[in-house]
């Protein structure tokens, strides 16, 4: 029987899908203690969770998905023509989703306690918005890509999701995320204990 991670980049998939639900459980603890009253963040924290989701899913993540995986699927089956298109409407979706919460927490900055409810009803949306995306990608695609995909398809899309470069700096970008990754979760832990 094989295992959904006999490829590489299935490995790379899920890892960095569990890197954003834990930024976004983050956000979601952060928006939390906003309500309560509590020890809060500086807002640079809840920046740098949107700074990581703009810079990594949103950017390097969801394209990948889209020119590699997806169209690798088209090609060899039509089954799954309505789910690929959902997600890739899905990606585009997020880019305006992250862009809004940026606005919603610019504007608790401006005028206080009045604007938090919005910026927890985006984040909140954002959260359920991810989960479903996420298990539809999980649960569906994955396992249809393990049955339809050939081994080149696989050697491909592995080589597309291993080689996160940086084409500015001549470093790995995976590694420098990971910093930033472990960064929001080192300040989001210190701060909300």
């Amino acid at each position: 029987m094989r295992t959904l991670f006999q490829h590489d980049a299935i490995h790379v998939i899920v890892k960095e899908h569990q890197q954003l639900s834990a930024v976004i459980a983050g956000m979601l603890r952060f928006v939390r203690r906003l309500e309560a009253g509590g020890d809060v963040p500086p807002a640079m924290v809840f920046r740098a969770m949107l700074y990581y989701i703009r810079e990594y899913p949103e950017q390097i993540h969801h394209p990948k998905e889209d020119l590699h995986l997806f169209a690798r699927l088209r090609k060899r089956t039509d089954e799954l023509d309505d789910v690929i298109d959902e997600l890739e409407s899905q990606h585009a979706q997020g880019e305006l989703k992250v862009r809004n919460m940026e606005h919603a927490l610019t504007r608790y900055e401006l005028v206080g306690k009045s604007a938090l409810p919005e910026l927890r009803k985006l984040v909140d949306d954002y959260a359920e918005f991810y989960r479903k995306h996420r298990r539809l990608e999980e649960e569906v695609i994955l396992p249809a890509a393990q049955r339809y995909l050939t081994s080149e398809d696989w050697a491909d899309i592995d080589a597309a999701f291993v080689g996160n470069h940086d084409p500015f700096e001549g470093v790995k970008l995976e590694e420098d995320l990971d910093r930033l990754f472990t960064s929001i979760l080192n300040m989001v832990s210190d701060t909300t204990r």
